[in-house]
C-alpha cells in the first residue's frame, strides 16, 4: 500500500508541477515569457583597434637626378664617370669648353654667395625657432617675431602648447633639410669654381647628391646624365577608395621576400592625378611614394625592384573600449543588450568609434567589462530576463556538499517557479 501511495505522491507533484509551469508561462506579461535564452555573450575589452589599407608596392630610389648639357654654347670633352659608378656630392661627372669662363666664374660666385646668405638666414630663423621654442612653457604669452609666426601657420593665441612646439619642430625640420641642401650646393660651386681656376679651358660638372649613375647618353642627348639616389623608398598605387583614407605622413609597415626584417617608414609623397589617362572603362589608381626609415648600420641593403606587401595605418586607437562588431544592432541609431546582474537583458544605446578588424570601438555607452548579448535577434525585448546554458566544467560537486539542506531546498524551488 505504501507503494502505491509514493506513486500518487509523485504522479500529484508532477502535475501540479507541470500546471504551475504552464500557467507562469501562458499568463499574459509573465516573466517567463519574456526570458531569452542566452548563448553567446562577451565582455567590453580595453583594447587596441587599427584601421589600415592593404597593398602592394615596389622597392625604388627615392629620387631621380638629371644632368644636361648645353650643345649651343660649350663643346663636349669626356665623361669622368661610368654607369654604375657610386658617386657623392661634388663627384666630378664630365668636362666641357667654353669661351665664356670669366663670366661663368662670376655667376657661380654670385650663386654661391646667395646660397651662403640663404644658410645665413636659415641659421638665424632657426635660431629665433629655438629661442621662441624655449618660451612656449614658461611664458606662453611671450611675443614672437613676426617671421616665425607667419611661417609656423597656426594661430598662437589659441593653439596648446603642444601643438606650437611640435609646428616648431617640424618647421625646424624643415629649415634643417632646405640647410643642407644649400651646404651640398656651396660644396659643388665650390668645386667647379675650384675647377674653372685650375683649367683655363675645361670646365667640370659635379653631381649635387650622392647616388648611382643609372645611365650616361653618349650621344649627348639631354639628359645627358641620370642620377638615382642611394636611399631607397616604396612606389604603388592607391585606389579611388583608398585615396579617401590616405593621407602623407602616415605610418607604413613593409615586408619582403628579399628582406628579413620588415620594414617601416612613412607616407612622403600621394600624387592626386591618376597614373594613367582617367577612363570610364578602367579604375583610376593615384601613385604614392613611402619613404623608408633607416634601422641603423646594420640595415641590409635592399634590392632595387623587389616586391612588397605594403600596410598602411590609417588610424589606430590604443587603449578604447572595443566589442566584435556583430554585437551592434541598429534601429534609428546603434544599440547593444548589455546583461545585468540581477539577471536582464537591457538595451543600451551606444556612441560607435573607429570601427576595423571585426572591432567597433565605443565612445559612449557600457563600459569595459560590461558583458553583453554577442548576437541578438528580433525576439530579444528590452528589460527581458535571461538565461544561459549549464556550463558542467565549472559545474563542481564539492560546491553542491557545501550548501546546507535548507539552501538546498531553497535554490531548487527557486530554479523551479522564479518568474
Amino acid at each position: 500500500m505504501s507503494g502505491k501511495w509514493k506513486i500518487a505522491a509523485v504522479s500529484i507533484a508532477s502535475i501540479v508541477l507541470i500546471t504551475v509551469n504552464l500557467y507562469l508561462i501562458e499568463k499574459k506579461e509573465s516573466k517567463v515569457e519574456r526570458t531569452v535564452f542566452v548563448e553567446n555573450w562577451t565582455k567590453v575589452k580595453k583594447d587596441t583597434i587599427t584601421d589600415t589599407i592593404q597593398t602592394n608596392g615596389v622597392i625604388k630610389p627615392v629620387e631621380e637626378y638629371d644632368i644636361y648639357f648645353d650643345a649651343k654654347k660649350n663643346d663636349f670633352k669626356k665623361f669622368l664617370v661610368k654607369e654604375g659608378d657610386a658617386i657623392t656630392a661634388g663627384s666630378s661627372l664630365f668636362e666641357f669648353t667654353t669661351t665664356e669662363l670669366d663670366a661663368l666664374k662670376t655667376n657661380l660666385e654670385a650663386e654661391k654667395t646667395a646660397a651662403e646668405g640663404e644658410i645665413a638666414g636659415i641659421e638665424e630663423y632657426i635660431g629665433k625657432l629655438r629661442s621662441y621654442q624655449g618660451t612656449v612653457t614658461s611664458e606662453p604669452e611671450a611675443a614672437i617675431d613676426e617671421s616665425v609666426e607667419k611661417n609656423l601657420n597656426i594661430d598662437i593665441t589659441t593653439s596648446s602648447s603642444d601643438l606650437i612646439k611640435s609646428n616648431i619642430e617640424q618647421e625646424m625640420y624643415k629649415q634643417e633639410l632646405e640647410k643642407n641642401r644649400l651646404d651640398e650646393k656651396v660644396k659643388m660651386l665650390d668645386a667647379k669654381l675650384s675647377s674653372i681656376e685650375q683649367q683655363s679651358s675645361a670646365i667640370v660638372t659635379t653631381s649635387e647628391a650622392d647616388g648611382v649613375v643609372k645611365n650616361i647618353n653618349k650621344n649627348l642627348n639631354n639628359p645627358i646624365i641620370s642620377i638615382v639616389s642611394t636611399n631607397m623608398a616604396i612606389e604603388g598605387d592607391f585606389s579611388e577608395e583608398e585615396m579617401k583614407k590616405a593621407e602623407v605622413g602616415m605610418t607604413i609597415k613593409a615586408s619582403s621576400s628579399d628582406s628579413k626584417k620588415a620594414l617601416k617608414g612613412k607616407i612622403g609623397r600621394i600624387y592626386s592625378y591618376p597614373a594613367e589617362e582617367p577612363s570610364l572603362k578602367k579604375d583610376n589608381r593615384f601613385p604614392f611614394q613611402a619613404l623608408i626609415e633607416p634601422e641603423g648600420e646594420e640595415t641590409e641593403p635592399l634590392l632595387v625592384g623587389s616586391k612588397v606587401n605594403l600596410t598602411v595605418i590609417t588610424n589606430e586607437k590604443a587603449g578604447v573600449p572595443s566589442i566584435p562588431i556583430e554585437a551592434v544592432q541598429y534601429q534609428k541609431q546603434p544599440y547593444i543588450y548589455k546583461l545585468t546582474n540581477k539577471g536582464h537583458v537591457d538595451k543600451h544605446y551606444i556612441t560607435k568609434g573607429l570601427k576595423a578588424e571585426g572591432k567597433q570601438e565605443i565612445i559612449k555607452g557600457p563600459s569595459v567589462g560590461d558583458v553583453i548579448l554577442l548576437e541578438s535577434n528580433a525576439a530579444v525585448k528590452n528589460h527581458s530576463y535571461f538565461i544561459t546554458p549549464i556550463q558542467f566544467e565549472k559545474v563542481k560537486a564539492r560546491t553542491y556538499k557545501k550548501f546546507t539542506s535548507r539552501e538546498k531546498v531553497r535554490y531548487l524551488l527557486l530554479g523551479i517557479l522564479e518568474k
